[in-house]
């Protein structure tokens, strides 16, 4: 230990191992996907912070913790932002700067019982408030939050249905500082104990009593995948090649993915024939993704658009939330460089004003989302209350192909479909396609970056409300509640501390020209 401690005095030295402990976090995360590793992965980062030799210290190991967790949680925008990936990760990092500190504040020396107690209350609300901040969609949005590494785990899905994603978070955290005291602190063993038990316990109870979803029907959605295909117009024909297939299969409804067509289908009335024929031909409405310049008003916009076998529908969804630098660029005036350096967006792309809900048939209604918009869950939750039977997202990672960003971005939405009751259908270009039920259980096989093929899958649906939906971020709530009443405790006690320090003794100054008593004589 001796050893380590001398290895760690020198600042960069001790930097470097936190920016290594802030990145362990990831591998919880597609693609690796060692879910378990996530309730001991901050572990190492929390015996840094720690053992920092001053509160500065510690808000330097927490902001190169947090550029490591990013910057790994993000690697795969290098090809495409370079150095700006490196801003990126240093900018959203300094969030866990004050976390830092405050571990360290609860952690630090040899903590008492009760201190302990306070920190399994306060570090997971702390992280809760760093996620809220970046889920800001101008900073990137909710990607990589702490809590949806656990998209695999039955009983993580049943309590994203109390607490959303949210809730997982404030628990691995937890159960994290749980450990990191169990390892550290000895005289203190009691508290972190109780509070592995209490986080069992929350998690037996939300498997025992909170409502699952009752299945009260079933529809047959068919997912295309193109593959890789250079050319709109190539793309097209693909995706028209499996949809024919598709015939005889009894589908309810045909999901394309995000720029599936790459033409206004205004300008382009051949495809909206040759759509309509492909519904006609498979008695199925086909839900596609326009990514062009509308012909009915200015700019580009990413859209939803249902095909029936009379054409266009009329029901269309205009992306809301935009691709910081993908699709848009903040302060273009200050960041346009940008473009010279990465691949980022020539031209701003036009925002929706609302969420929609679309009728497809007589009486399904199914939500449409494009792209990230899957990783908010509030967006999810909004059109839960406000009716569907089905949440769609419609993505395309073609960029990011053989990287981890396909499997993050499918798993993403197992977490919504179990925190809303609702079965959810991710549709892509290129890979990873996957469909869940409405308990966050994969239904089928994924298809994979390799694949070109059209799927069906049979989904059960599902009504009423989880609490989830009904109550919403209760827990962020909760969190916040709980950091204003330690620092307002904190700020009373310093208050009294001030107040009790005896007043320092002064011995009475004598004037130039007279006595203490009588100055100026």
């Amino acid at each position: 230990m001796k050893t380590l401690g001398h290895w760690l005095a020198s600042p960069w030295r001790r930097s470097a191992a936190a920016a290594v402990a802030g990145a362990l976090p990831v591998l919880a995360f597609p693609a690796p996907s060692l879910w378990w590793c996530a309730y001991v992965a901050l572990v190492p980062w929390l015996l840094l912070l720690r053992t920092a030799p001053t509160g500065k210290r510690a808000a330097y190991d927490g902001w190169c913790g947090g550029f490591g967790f990013m910057l790994a949680m993000h690697h795969w925008l290098l090809p495409s932002l370079n150095v700006f990936t490196f801003l990126i990760a240093a900018l959203l990092g300094a969030l866990w700067a004050p976390w830092g500190r405050l571990v360290r504040r609860l952690l630090g020396g040899l903590p008492s019982s009760s201190r302990v107690a306070v920190a399994l209350l306060v570090l997971p609300s702390g992280w809760l408030a760093i996620e809220l901040v970046r889920s800001w969609q101008g900073l990137g949005g909710p990607w990589g939050m702490l809590g949806s590494s656990q998209w695999q785990a039955e009983p993580a899905l049943r309590l994203a249905s109390v607490g959303g994603v949210w809730l997982l978070s404030y628990l691995l955290v937890a159960v994290n500082v749980a450990v990191a005291v169990l390892v550290a602190v000895r005289r203190a063993r009691v508290p972190a104990m109780a509070g592995l038990v209490a986080t069992a316990a929350a998690t037996s109870a939300a498997w025992a009593f909170s409502p699952r979803p009752a299945v009260d029907g079933h529809v047959r959605i068919a997912v295309v995948q193109p593959g890789v295909i250079a050319g709109p117009d190539g793309r097209f024909d693909r995706e028209e090649q499996l949809t024919r297939r598709l015939a005889g299969h009894d589908v309810d409804l045909i999901v394309w993915g995000e720029s599936s067509v790459g033409f206004d289908l205004g300008d382009r009335p051949d495809l909206a024939r040759r759509l309509a024929d492909l519904s006609r031909a498979t008695g199925a409405d086909i839900l596609v993704n326009v990514d062009a310049r509308r012909s009915d008003k200015p700019g580009i916009y990413k859209s939803s658009v249902l095909v029936g076998p009379d054409g266009l529908t009329g029901e269309r969804y205009d992306k809301m939330r935009l691709v910081p630098f993908g699709e848009y660029i903040p302060a273009r005036s200050l960041l346009g460089w940008a473009t010279s350096v990465g691949k980022a967006a020539g031209e701003d792309r036009r925002r929706g004003s609302q969420p929609i809900v679309m009728n497809v048939g007589d009486d399904l209604r199914v939500g449409p989302l494009v792209c990230f918009e899957t990783a908010f869950p509030d967006m999810t939750r909004h059109l839960t209350r406000e009716g569907v039977d089905v949440l769609i997202g419609q993505s395309s990672t073609s960029s990011f192909q053989h990287s981890w960003a396909p499997e993050q971005h499918a798993s993403l939405a197992a977490l919504r479909a179990a925190e809303t009751g609702r079965p959810m259908v991710h549709a892509t270009l290129t890979g990873v396609s996957a469909v869940y039920g409405p308990d966050g259980q994969r239904a089928g096989s994924w298809l994979g970056t390799d694949a070109s093929a059209a799927r069906v899958h049979d989904l059960p649906l599902a009504h009423g409300t989880t609490p989830y939906v009904r109550h919403g971020d209760w827990t962020v709530h909760a969190a916040m509640l709980i950091l204003a009443l330690w620092a307002a405790g904190e700020g009373g006690r310093a208050l009294r501390i001030r107040r009790s320090a005896p007043e320092p003794r002064v011995r009475p100054v004598r004037t130039a020209h007279g006595s203490p008593a009588r100055p100026g004589r």
